[in-house]
């Protein structure tokens, strides 16, 4: 059930006064064509409330009320027999009817709806419902009847009321169809905007279109500059900057639009709002042009500009075509602003923006975004002043002080391999045995070349030939030298650790069986109680590192312990890495553990100087930069 809003009092104590009693009515086809020819929806309801009582016997006075649907408030639109009757006893009715949204008769027994009326009778009410919706209610005040009369007076009203259904559907669906008209222009000058990729292009195709939509004989934009309007665009007029007079007296009327922030219309209208037209009138009176209408670009103070149309002095500008033109205005100023802005040079679109966000960070307003500048402000601050440990980080690697290459003694083949990379070993302990056959047939070959020389040694002697006693003589030495080599090279079968130490390199465990060449490296040994560090570090840091420099390294494998070191040498050949040059830097551990192994590798910090804590985090970047600058300036 809707419920009647408060302004529903106010329409009805606006009913018309008891006035003087009105003549004799006129007759049945005067009422008929005048409710046929009624153009308002006033004339038709009295029309129509004059045949509906005057069909219905016994009625002293009508009432039409009509609202905004479920709304309200309800005003008089027709009274019967006078407008001048006073039909404010009616209202009672009219409000329970709306109120029950139902036909209702309320008899004269009733206080509350008899008050003031001073006589037997009852009134009728019969709300108006279209489309589920209540528009207005029929309220008729009768001479004294029985129910079956008061049926056939209720049928009447709901086979009459047909007529203000068919009155109000035919209002709804004008209405809706000038809104449809409506938005179909405003797309249209959308699409006349939106269809050009550039500003200039956008803006005359918006008022070459208006102009012609609107037969106006020119239509003017400008766009809100520094201080003043400046027109960009005139319709059908591709070069207009010669017409200097003109382009100003546009140009003010625009501006006296703005500064008022609202449409003006010169003429003005005598029901219109009361603005100033001075810029308007001179603009009529110096350049011909009747009819002129103002319409900002935006709301009030945001406004980007303005139109300016202009028209015969026969051709006024109607409501309907001044709120199309608002409402067009209203949609097409942003897709204008951005187009403009898109269209600008970018050195000003960045002064642009830093404008605005100085504006916004000087100006009333945005707390949350002066409070992060202020924050900002003072990190940068506290970077700039700070001073911390400036550092070079760099990998680093730790090898021993000694290191032993384990070669092999000759040619031969690999027997067993007793140790991997890892493993500590003592002095004089193997680390792998070769294999021995081939030395030992030699050897049994030199064995029993050296017994036959003898034995021909002898029987020369015997036979008393110096000569080849001699000759045989060398031979036996020949022999004993290689029996001797072969015994050495027996002897560095097992080859074994040259101290204590852990083994670097050299895993044969997977090479058994494979040959070896004489002076091939086998292992790497190192000491296990003496260590350096060595550091690779970058080229661009090579020039802060100096030798007695204090430093620190951490190891993935004890990163809870620290291990301090100071630069012993800088050696002036790089090595060149992944794409960039890095120097060898070696250092002293100043703390041992017993955790520590040569082949580790972790992290080190060598520590330079103190500087601010923004160079440091900066000045890589700035070096590159500096650098690229430098290679480019010519």
């Amino acid at each position: 059930m809707a419920s009647i809003p408060s302004e529903f009092g106010e329409g009805i104590s606006s009913l018309p006064a008891v006035g003087e009693s009105a003549g004799e009515p006129e007759i049945e086809p005067g009422l008929w064509r005048q409710f046929a020819e009624a153009t308002s929806p006033h004339s038709f309801c009295q029309s129509w409330i004059s045949l509906q009582c005057r069909m219905i016997s016994g009625v002293r006075s009508g009432l039409v009320l009509l609202g905004p649907p479920d709304q309200g408030p309800f005003t008089p639109v027709a009274v019967w027999p006078d407008p001048s009757h006073d039909v404010r006893h009616l209202g009672a009715a009219a409000e329970r009817s709306l109120r029950e949204r139902r036909g209702l008769l309320v008899p004269r027994g009733d206080s509350s709806a008899s008050e003031g009326s001073g006589d037997e009778a009852s009134h009728i009410a019969y709300p108006l419902e279209v489309g589920g919706r209540i528009h207005g209610v029929v309220v008729l005040e009768i001479e004294g009847r029985r129910g079956r009369q008061i049926q056939g007076i209720m049928r009447q009203l709901h086979w009459g009321s047909a007529w203000l259904e068919v009155m109000i559907r035919r209002a709804e669906v004008a209405k809706t169809a000038e809104m449809n008209e409506r938005l179909h222009r405003v797309l249209d000058l959308l699409t006349s905007v939106v269809e050009h990729q550039g500003f200039q292009g956008a803006a005359m195709g918006l008022v070459t279109r208006l102009a012609n939509l609107l037969e106006c004989d020119r239509v003017s934009l400008g766009i809100r500059g520094r201080g003043h309007v400046r027109v960009i665009s005139i319709s059908h007029s591709a070069d207009f900057e010669k017409q200097t007079d003109l382009v100003r007296s546009i140009g003010m009327a625009m501006d006296e639009a703005l500064d008022q922030g609202a449409v003006v219309v010169y003429p003005p209208s005598a029901d219109g709002e009361a603005v100033l037209t001075r810029a308007h009138q001179d603009l009529s009176r110096h350049h011909g042009s009747g009819q002129i209408c103002t319409i900002p670009l935006g709301e009030d103070q945001k406004s980007v500009g303005a139109l300016t149309l202009e028209r015969p002095p026969d051709k006024p500008f109607k409501p309907a075509e001044v709120e199309l033109c608002e409402t067009a205005a209203s949609l097409i100023a942003p897709i204008l602003e951005t187009k403009r802005r898109e269209d600008r040079w970018s050195i000003l679109k960045v002064a642009d923006s830093l404008a605005n966000q100085l504006g916004k960070l000087l100006g009333p307003g945005h707390l949350i975004r002066k409070v992060a500048l202020i924050g900002v402000a003072a990190v940068a601050v506290f970077f700039y002043f700070a001073k911390v440990d400036y550092r070079v980080t760099a990998p680093i690697n730790i090898e021993g002080t000694v290191q032993r290459m384990v070669t092999a003694p000759f040619n031969g083949y690999i027997k067993e391999a007793l140790v991997r990379p890892g493993d500590v070993v003592k002095e004089g302990e193997p680390l792998c045995i070769l294999d021995d056959r081939d030395l030992i047939l030699e050897r049994l070959k030199w064995l029993t070349e050296k017994e036959q020389l003898t034995k021909q040694y002898h029987e020369a002697l015997a036979k008393h030939e110096r000569a080849q006693s001699r000759i045989i003589g060398a031979k036996i030495d020949q022999a004993e030298a290689q029996l001797a080599l072969l015994e050495e090279q027996l002897g560095r079968t097992r080859i074994v650790s040259p101290f204590d130490g852990v083994v670097m390199s050299g895993d044969l465990s997977q090479s058994l069986g494979a040959p070896v060449e004489r002076g091939q490296v086998l292992f790497t040994v190192a000491l296990l109680d003496s260590y350096r560090v060595i550091s690779e570090v970058d080229e661009r840091d090579i020039a802060s590192i100096r030798v007695g420099q204090r430093s620190e390294l951490l190891l993935p494998s004890m990163t809870g312990e620290v291990f301090p070191f100071v630069v012993e040498k800088i050696t002036p050949v790089s090595t060149a890495k992944e794409g960039r040059n890095y120097f060898r830097v070696e250092g002293r551990l100043e703390k041992y553990s017993g955790r520590l192994l040569p082949g580790m590798e972790g992290v080190g910090k060598i520590k330079v100087d103190r500087r601010r804590l923004i160079w440091v985090w900066t000045h890589q970047i700035t070096d590159w930069l500096r650098l690229k600058l430098w290679a480019w300036w010519p």
